[in-house]
């Protein structure tokens, strides 16, 4: 198969699709860092509704000691231990600190996570109007424990997950329900970010999605779970195992990859699908256009850590930013992947300003 390289974002909209050949797009020239700088200068004061599964993810970190007496295994001493914004409240975050005016709608438990969760959030501006409290219920809690020092590589060891899968009450999802009717007018884009815990629930989407279409509102989702629920979206943002789950097949190759997007694209009636592939970049497929490959950012290749937890938060919600700010979906694909970029060089769910969004921006294309 026929590689071509250099195949810039613009030049990609004229181009008829090609079976033969894989568009590699490389952000390169002056033209389109200009045109993304000005888009990510358009984020501020956008409005986005967040709707679906909040986390909390705990960090405990600790310096190996010896081995323990009592089994096999590391004795750590803990210095370190904090809260951030994971699951749904991860791409409100990101938003957030791109600039946009985020408004979250979930469930959270009566419990010390929970307070822990809203304190963070609170300190990022973020509307937690919408986030409920379901009796019984707990916060889904993530907690990682990561071994490391300052000589020593940072390195997750194990993973505990406090995390309730049951379907929300119909007193909590009426609840949720209203909050949504009321705050969707006001929001230039949603949301919907579906960790399989029970809050994406046929209910919720037949709320959101036919006032969204009535509004003509940006959707965006990035769901675990089967693509096919959501219907006319504005774009999806699967990666490419949950692309796989939902068609029951397996992409081994650029043709299969290919078949794959057009088929989501179909099966949801979406305008896009943006399909993240880790190392290999990302893919985007848009109604009347040739696919478009995007390979891994540079970034990443230069960094000594890499950690991929909420990469694809960050991009889900750069994506959508970049939509709501005008932009194109071939631009806002290379906004998202400059963004996942960056965030993969953290430790944990990780954001970024507008300003180091924008000198990534001039760092990739200097490269």
């Amino acid at each position: 198969m026929a590689l071509r390289l250099g195949v810039s974002a613009w030049d990609r909209h004229n181009a008829q699709p090609d079976a033969s050949t894989e568009k590699v797009i490389l952000v390169a020239a002056p033209l389109q860092r200009d045109r993304l700088a000005r888009l990510v200068g358009r984020f501020a004061g956008k409005r986005v509704l967040v709707v679906g599964d909040m986390v909390a993810d705990e960090y405990i970190l600790g310096a190996p000691s010896r081995i323990s007496r009592e089994a096999p295994v590391l004795v750590l001493g803990q210095r370190d231990a904090f809260t951030v914004p994971g699951g749904a409240t991860n791409p409100g975050v990101n938003a957030r600190t791109l600039g946009a005016e985020v408004y979250l709608s979930g469930v959270i438990g009566d419990d010390a996570s929970g307070r822990r969760l809203l304190d963070k959030l609170h300190i990022y501006g973020a509307h937690t109007e919408g986030l409920l409290c379901a009796p019984g219920r707990p916060t889904s809690t993530k907690t990682r424990i990561i071994a490391g020092d300052r000589q020593l590589r940072q390195q997750q060891i194990v993973r505990i997950d406090l995390v309730s899968d049951d379907e929300l009450g119909d007193a909590v999802t009426q609840r949720m329900r209203a909050y949504i009717s009321e705050t969707l007018p006001q929001v230039d884009a949603v949301i919907l970010s579906d960790y399989e815990n029970g809050v994406i629930s046929p209910a919720i989407i037949g709320t959101v999605l036919p006032l969204a279409r009535e509004l003509k509102k940006i959707v965006a989702v990035d769901s675990h779970g089967n693509l096919a629920r959501f219907r006319g979206v504005t774009a999806l943002t699967p990666n490419q195992p949950e692309a796989e789950a939902t068609l029951g097949a397996s992409v081994t190759d650029i043709q299969s990859l290919e078949h794959a997007g057009e088929r989501l694209l179909e099966m949801t009636d979406s305008q896009g699908v943006l399909i993240t592939r880790g190392s290999e970049g990302m893919s985007l497929f848009e109604r009347g256009r040739a696919p478009m490959h995007v390979p891994v950012s540079n970034l990443t290749r230069v960094t000594e850590i890499f950690d991929p937890t909420g990469a694809g938060d960050t991009v889900a919600a750069t994506f959508t930013l970049a939509l709501t700010a005008g932009a194109e979906m071939a631009d806002a694909a290379v906004l998202a992947n400059i963004a996942a970029g960056l965030v993969v060089r953290r430790l944990g769910c990780a954001t970024n300003t507008p300003e180091e969004l924008l000198a990534a921006i001039e760092a990739t294309a200097a490269e």
